[in-house]
């Protein structure tokens, strides 16, 4: 998995009692854009996490 700074994290099942939740990554601190990301959710709460399979990484959205 590789992400930047902007992404969004989607995460299965893990985080929340819906089963899902999204994050922002605020920080890349693993080898070639890989894991760990340090995290913020929508409710201010951050936090250094290690995806799992079932997570996928949404493209920041470009501000042309």
């Amino acid at each position: 998995m590789r992400a930047t700074v902007g992404d969004h994290l989607h995460t299965h099942g893990v985080a929340s009692a819906r089963g899902e939740q999204e994050a922002e990554i605020i920080e890349v601190r693993g080898a070639d854009n890989g894991p760990p990301y340090l995290v913020r959710f929508a409710d201010g709460e951050e936090r250094v996490i290690y995806p799992g399979p079932e997570t996928v990484v949404r493209p920041r959205e470009s501000e042309d």
